[in-house]
Protein backbone atom coordinates (compact mmCIF):
# COMPACT_ATOMS: atom_id res chain seq x y z
CA UNK A 1 0.00 0.00 0.00
CA UNK A 2 1.32 3.47 -0.85
CA UNK A 3 1.86 6.20 1.73
CA UNK A 4 -1.16 8.00 0.24
CA UNK A 5 -3.24 4.84 0.80
CA UNK A 6 -2.00 4.55 4.37
CA UNK A 7 -2.88 8.17 5.05
CA UNK A 8 -6.37 7.68 3.56
CA UNK A 9 -6.88 4.53 5.60
CA UNK A 10 -5.76 6.38 8.71
CA UNK A 11 -8.25 9.17 8.09
CA UNK A 12 -11.06 6.64 7.65
CA UNK A 13 -10.07 4.93 10.89
CA UNK A 14 -10.06 8.24 12.77
CA UNK A 15 -13.46 9.20 11.35
CA UNK A 16 -14.87 5.79 12.29
CA UNK A 17 -13.54 6.11 15.84
CA UNK A 18 -15.02 9.61 16.13
CA UNK A 19 -18.41 8.32 14.99
CA UNK A 20 -18.26 5.51 17.56
CA UNK A 21 -17.37 7.97 20.30
CA UNK A 22 -20.29 10.19 19.33
CA UNK A 23 -22.72 7.25 19.46
CA UNK A 24 -21.27 6.24 22.83
CA UNK A 25 -21.68 9.79 24.13
CA UNK A 26 -25.35 9.87 23.09
CA UNK A 27 -26.12 6.46 24.58
CA UNK A 28 -24.26 7.41 27.74
CA UNK A 29 -26.64 10.26 28.55
CA UNK A 30 -28.18 9.16 31.86
CA UNK A 31 -31.79 8.00 31.48
CA UNK A 32 -32.36 7.39 35.18
CA UNK A 33 -34.60 9.78 37.03
CA UNK A 34 -38.21 10.86 36.47
CA UNK A 35 -39.65 10.15 33.05
CA UNK A 36 -41.26 13.30 31.61
CA UNK A 37 -43.75 13.90 28.79
CA UNK A 38 -43.85 17.34 27.15
CA UNK A 39 -46.84 18.35 25.02
CA UNK A 40 -46.17 21.55 23.05
CA UNK A 41 -48.69 23.85 21.38
CA UNK A 42 -48.00 27.22 19.75
CA UNK A 43 -50.85 29.61 20.57
CA UNK A 44 -49.57 30.02 24.14
CA UNK A 45 -45.95 30.62 23.19
CA UNK A 46 -44.40 33.96 24.14
CA UNK A 47 -45.40 36.73 21.74
CA UNK A 48 -47.99 34.78 19.73
CA UNK A 49 -51.14 36.85 19.10
CA UNK A 50 -52.45 36.17 15.56
CA UNK A 51 -52.40 33.65 12.77
CA UNK A 52 -49.28 35.31 11.37
CA UNK A 53 -47.26 33.33 13.91
CA UNK A 54 -49.19 30.05 13.76
CA UNK A 55 -48.80 28.45 10.36
CA UNK A 56 -46.54 28.24 7.31
CA UNK A 57 -48.53 30.96 5.55
CA UNK A 58 -47.79 33.55 8.22
CA UNK A 59 -44.92 35.96 7.74
CA UNK A 60 -43.67 35.35 11.32
CA UNK A 61 -44.17 31.57 11.46
CA UNK A 62 -40.57 30.54 10.86
CA UNK A 63 -39.37 32.75 13.72
CA UNK A 64 -42.08 31.59 16.09
CA UNK A 65 -41.64 27.89 15.42
CA UNK A 66 -38.08 28.47 16.64
CA UNK A 67 -39.42 30.27 19.73
CA UNK A 68 -41.72 27.27 20.31
CA UNK A 69 -38.72 24.95 20.00
CA UNK A 70 -36.69 27.10 22.38
CA UNK A 71 -39.50 26.97 24.96
CA UNK A 72 -39.57 23.18 24.71
CA UNK A 73 -35.79 23.19 25.04
CA UNK A 74 -36.10 25.39 28.14
CA UNK A 75 -38.54 22.88 29.66
CA UNK A 76 -36.14 20.04 28.88
CA UNK A 77 -33.22 21.92 30.43
CA UNK A 78 -35.23 22.71 33.55
CA UNK A 79 -36.42 19.11 33.91
CA UNK A 80 -32.89 17.80 33.42
CA UNK A 81 -31.52 20.24 36.00
CA UNK A 82 -33.91 18.61 38.47
CA UNK A 83 -32.73 15.12 37.58
CA UNK A 84 -35.19 14.04 34.86
CA UNK A 85 -34.19 11.08 32.74
CA UNK A 86 -36.10 10.00 29.63
CA UNK A 87 -38.15 12.74 27.91
CA UNK A 88 -40.72 12.37 25.12
CA UNK A 89 -41.96 15.50 23.30
CA UNK A 90 -45.24 15.79 21.41
CA UNK A 91 -45.39 18.36 18.60
CA UNK A 92 -49.05 19.19 19.17
CA UNK A 93 -49.84 22.26 17.07
CA UNK A 94 -51.31 22.62 13.61
CA UNK A 95 -49.75 20.13 11.24
CA UNK A 96 -47.69 18.58 14.05
CA UNK A 97 -44.47 19.48 12.24
CA UNK A 98 -43.46 22.71 13.94
CA UNK A 99 -40.53 21.88 16.20
CA UNK A 100 -37.08 22.39 14.68
CA UNK A 101 -35.69 18.96 15.43
CA UNK A 102 -31.99 19.79 15.11
CA UNK A 103 -32.32 22.34 17.92
CA UNK A 104 -33.32 19.65 20.42
CA UNK A 105 -31.05 17.30 22.40
CA UNK A 106 -30.27 14.10 20.53
CA UNK A 107 -31.31 11.83 23.38
CA UNK A 108 -35.02 12.70 23.28
CA UNK A 109 -37.76 11.50 20.95
CA UNK A 110 -40.46 13.58 19.26
CA UNK A 111 -43.99 12.58 18.24
CA UNK A 112 -44.89 14.36 14.97
CA UNK A 113 -47.81 14.85 12.58
CA UNK A 114 -51.31 13.32 12.52
CA UNK A 115 -53.47 11.35 12.91
CA UNK A 116 -52.51 9.75 16.20
CA UNK A 117 -54.87 8.04 18.58
CA UNK A 118 -54.28 10.19 21.66
CA UNK A 119 -53.58 13.36 19.65
CA UNK A 120 -51.67 15.83 21.85
CA UNK A 121 -50.83 13.11 24.39
CA UNK A 122 -49.86 10.29 22.06
CA UNK A 123 -47.05 8.11 23.37
CA UNK A 124 -47.91 8.76 27.01
CA UNK A 125 -48.33 5.74 29.25
CA UNK A 126 -48.27 4.86 32.94
CA UNK A 127 -44.47 4.68 32.99
CA UNK A 128 -44.22 8.50 32.92
CA UNK A 129 -43.85 10.43 36.16
CA UNK A 130 -45.17 13.81 35.01
CA UNK A 131 -46.42 15.84 32.06
CA UNK A 132 -45.52 19.41 31.10
CA UNK A 133 -47.70 21.53 28.79
CA UNK A 134 -45.86 24.22 26.81
CA UNK A 135 -47.56 26.98 24.78
CA UNK A 136 -51.10 26.07 25.83
CA UNK A 137 -54.14 28.33 25.48
CA UNK A 138 -57.61 28.91 26.94
CA UNK A 139 -60.70 27.00 25.81
CA UNK A 140 -63.33 27.98 23.29
CA UNK A 141 -65.97 28.92 25.90
CA UNK A 142 -63.58 31.26 27.73
CA UNK A 143 -64.38 34.95 27.29
CA UNK A 144 -60.67 35.74 27.60
CA UNK A 145 -57.45 34.33 26.23
CA UNK A 146 -55.33 34.70 23.11
CA UNK A 147 -56.59 32.42 20.32
CA UNK A 148 -58.93 30.68 22.78
CA UNK A 149 -60.35 27.49 21.26
CA UNK A 150 -60.76 23.80 21.99
CA UNK A 151 -59.18 21.38 19.52
CA UNK A 152 -60.65 23.08 16.44
CA UNK A 153 -61.59 26.74 16.20
CA UNK A 154 -63.08 25.97 12.78
CA UNK A 155 -65.50 23.20 13.73
CA UNK A 156 -66.09 22.87 17.51
CA UNK A 157 -67.74 25.22 19.99
CA UNK A 158 -67.53 23.06 23.11
CA UNK A 159 -66.26 19.72 24.41
CA UNK A 160 -67.60 18.54 27.76
CA UNK A 161 -66.45 15.80 30.13
CA UNK A 162 -69.26 14.54 32.39
CA UNK A 163 -71.23 17.70 31.49
CA UNK A 164 -68.39 20.01 32.48
CA UNK A 165 -66.95 22.24 29.76
CA UNK A 166 -63.39 21.25 28.96
CA UNK A 167 -60.46 22.64 26.99
CA UNK A 168 -57.26 21.12 25.64
CA UNK A 169 -55.48 21.54 28.98
CA UNK A 170 -58.23 19.81 30.97
CA UNK A 171 -58.88 17.13 28.34
CA UNK A 172 -55.18 16.23 28.13
CA UNK A 173 -54.79 16.33 31.91
CA UNK A 174 -57.73 13.90 32.18
CA UNK A 175 -56.14 11.56 29.61
CA UNK A 176 -52.89 11.67 31.60
CA UNK A 177 -54.84 11.13 34.83
CA UNK A 178 -56.31 7.90 33.47
CA UNK A 179 -52.72 6.61 33.38
CA UNK A 180 -51.87 8.03 36.80
CA UNK A 181 -49.68 10.79 35.37
CA UNK A 182 -49.99 14.31 36.87
CA UNK A 183 -49.62 17.56 34.95
CA UNK A 184 -46.78 19.30 36.78
CA UNK A 185 -46.19 22.50 34.78
CA UNK A 186 -48.06 24.64 32.23
CA UNK A 187 -47.00 27.69 30.21
CA UNK A 188 -49.24 30.11 28.33
CA UNK A 189 -51.16 33.35 28.87
CA UNK A 190 -52.79 34.40 32.12
CA UNK A 191 -56.26 33.23 31.03
CA UNK A 192 -54.89 29.75 30.32
CA UNK A 193 -53.33 29.43 33.75
CA UNK A 194 -56.44 30.76 35.52
CA UNK A 195 -58.62 28.30 33.63
CA UNK A 196 -56.32 25.41 34.51
CA UNK A 197 -56.15 26.43 38.18
CA UNK A 198 -59.97 26.41 38.40
CA UNK A 199 -60.06 22.69 37.54
CA UNK A 200 -56.62 21.23 38.26
CA UNK A 201 -55.96 23.20 41.44
CA UNK A 202 -52.76 24.86 42.55
CA UNK A 203 -50.36 21.93 42.47
CA UNK A 204 -48.78 22.55 39.07
CA UNK A 205 -46.09 25.14 38.34
CA UNK A 206 -47.11 27.97 36.00
CA UNK A 207 -45.15 30.13 33.59
CA UNK A 208 -47.26 33.11 32.49
CA UNK A 209 -45.56 34.53 29.41
CA UNK A 210 -48.24 37.02 28.29
CA UNK A 211 -51.42 38.74 29.48
CA UNK A 212 -54.43 38.61 27.17
CA UNK A 213 -56.35 41.71 26.10
CA UNK A 214 -58.47 40.01 23.46
CA UNK A 215 -58.50 37.06 21.08
CA UNK A 216 -55.74 38.72 19.05
CA UNK A 217 -53.92 40.97 21.50
CA UNK A 218 -51.69 40.58 24.54
CA UNK A 219 -48.91 42.17 26.50
CA UNK A 220 -45.97 39.77 26.29
CA UNK A 221 -42.56 39.23 27.79
CA UNK A 222 -39.62 38.70 25.45
CA UNK A 223 -38.81 35.19 24.19
CA UNK A 224 -35.66 35.03 26.33
CA UNK A 225 -37.62 35.99 29.44
CA UNK A 226 -40.35 33.48 28.61
CA UNK A 227 -37.77 30.73 28.26
CA UNK A 228 -36.26 31.55 31.65
CA UNK A 229 -39.70 31.41 33.26
CA UNK A 230 -40.39 28.03 31.65
CA UNK A 231 -37.00 26.62 32.59
CA UNK A 232 -37.53 27.63 36.23
CA UNK A 233 -41.09 26.24 36.31
CA UNK A 234 -40.03 22.91 34.81
CA UNK A 235 -37.14 22.51 37.23
CA UNK A 236 -39.28 23.29 40.25
CA UNK A 237 -42.05 21.00 38.99
CA UNK A 238 -39.78 17.99 38.56
CA UNK A 239 -38.24 18.58 41.99
CA UNK A 240 -41.76 18.61 43.49
CA UNK A 241 -43.30 15.68 41.62
CA UNK A 242 -44.73 14.05 44.72
CA UNK A 243 -46.73 17.18 45.56
CA UNK A 244 -48.99 16.92 42.47
CA UNK A 245 -51.86 14.48 42.10
CA UNK A 246 -53.15 13.24 38.73
CA UNK A 247 -56.41 14.76 37.51
CA UNK A 248 -58.85 11.83 37.48
CA UNK A 249 -62.44 12.11 36.25
CA UNK A 250 -65.22 9.73 37.26
CA UNK A 251 -65.83 6.80 34.93
CA UNK A 252 -67.45 5.76 32.71
CA UNK A 253 -67.20 9.19 31.11
CA UNK A 254 -69.96 10.96 29.20
CA UNK A 255 -68.54 13.17 26.43
CA UNK A 256 -70.48 15.97 24.76
CA UNK A 257 -69.16 17.43 21.50
CA UNK A 258 -70.77 20.58 20.08
CA UNK A 259 -70.15 21.41 16.43
CA UNK A 260 -70.43 24.80 14.73
CA UNK A 261 -72.47 23.19 11.96
CA UNK A 262 -75.43 20.85 12.21
CA UNK A 263 -74.57 18.12 9.70
CA UNK A 264 -71.77 16.44 11.71
CA UNK A 265 -74.13 15.81 14.63
CA UNK A 266 -76.86 14.62 12.26
CA UNK A 267 -74.57 12.12 10.52
CA UNK A 268 -73.01 10.82 13.74
CA UNK A 269 -76.50 10.23 15.18
CA UNK A 270 -76.99 7.53 12.53
CA UNK A 271 -74.48 5.44 14.49
CA UNK A 272 -75.74 3.66 17.65
CA UNK A 273 -72.81 4.91 19.77
CA UNK A 274 -73.82 8.58 19.56
CA UNK A 275 -76.86 10.43 20.89
CA UNK A 276 -77.85 13.68 19.20
CA UNK A 277 -78.85 15.98 22.06
CA UNK A 278 -79.66 19.02 19.92
CA UNK A 279 -79.08 20.33 16.41
CA UNK A 280 -75.33 20.82 16.94
CA UNK A 281 -74.28 18.38 19.67
CA UNK A 282 -73.77 14.66 20.19
CA UNK A 283 -72.93 12.64 23.29
CA UNK A 284 -71.20 9.32 23.77
CA UNK A 285 -70.02 7.13 26.66
CA UNK A 286 -66.55 5.68 27.12
CA UNK A 287 -64.93 3.46 29.73
CA UNK A 288 -62.25 6.06 30.46
CA UNK A 289 -60.55 9.12 28.96
CA UNK A 290 -58.16 7.08 26.82
CA UNK A 291 -61.12 5.41 25.13
CA UNK A 292 -62.91 8.78 24.93
CA UNK A 293 -59.88 10.33 23.24
CA UNK A 294 -59.69 7.52 20.67
CA UNK A 295 -63.35 8.00 19.77
CA UNK A 296 -62.98 11.78 19.50
CA UNK A 297 -59.94 11.35 17.25
CA UNK A 298 -62.02 9.16 14.95
CA UNK A 299 -65.05 11.42 14.74
CA UNK A 300 -62.86 14.50 14.08
CA UNK A 301 -60.73 12.88 11.39
CA UNK A 302 -62.68 10.22 9.50
CA UNK A 303 -63.71 10.97 5.92
CA UNK A 304 -64.70 8.42 3.26
CA UNK A 305 -62.25 9.99 0.82
CA UNK A 306 -59.19 9.72 3.07
CA UNK A 307 -56.03 8.86 1.18
CA UNK A 308 -53.62 7.17 0.95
Amino acid sequence: MTNRGLRAGGRHLVLSLMALLQVSAVSAVPQEGPKIYISADLEGVTGVVTGEQLGPGGFEYERFRRFMTEEVLAAIEGARAAGAGEILVSDSHGNGQNLVLEMLPDDIKVVRSWPRELTMMHGLDASFDGAIFIGYHAGTTNLEGVRAHTMSSASLTDVRINDRSSNETIWNAAVAGTMGVPVIAISGDDATIAEARATLGTGFEAAVVKWAHSFHSATTVTPARGQRLIRAAAEKAVRSLSAVEPYVVSTPVRITVRFKNYQPSMMLAYLPWFDRVDAHAIEYDADDMVAAASILTFLRNYRPDITP
